[in-house]
């Protein structure tokens, strides 16, 4: 009888995980991309998060410092692909970046790969 118990259990734990696997892909291709009021209401959070000091007084020192720092906390892939290697400066406006960045935000909602991103919008 113990050997039924458990294989009953061990049944039961196989058909779980193939149910949440399965439901999982399906999730997968019906996401729906992120919209530019999910990504505003998002970035609010963050600047709320850095304001509370969440992020260290690092993110709390300039403008462009929680600019950064609310960049990284939408999207930690993205900040990495996009400004990582060159962080916005001071009174700088780079709607190139910014445009991949939102492009890899959007993709990232997909969940499709992000080869290419940066250079999208290069003119």
């Amino acid at each position: 009888m113990v050997f039924f118990a458990n294989c009953g259990e061990k049944f039961l734990v196989v058909i779980l995980v193939v149910f949440l696997l399965c439901s999982t892909e399906i999730q997968a291709k019906s996401r729906v991309p992120i919209t530019d009021t999910e990504i505003r209401e998002k970035k609010n959070e963050c600047y709320s998060d850095i304001q509370s000091g969440m992020w260290g007084e690092q993110c709390q020192s300039s403008k462009v410092a929680t600019e950064n720092c609310a960049l990284r906390c939408l999207s930690p892939i993205c900040y990495e692909l996009i400004y990582e290697s060159d962080p916005l400066e001071e009174g700088e406006k780079d709607f190139t970046r910014s445009s991949e960045y939102k492009y890899c935000m959007h993709k990232v909602s997909l969940g499709e790969n992000l080869d290419g991103i940066r250079g999208t919008f290069d003119m």
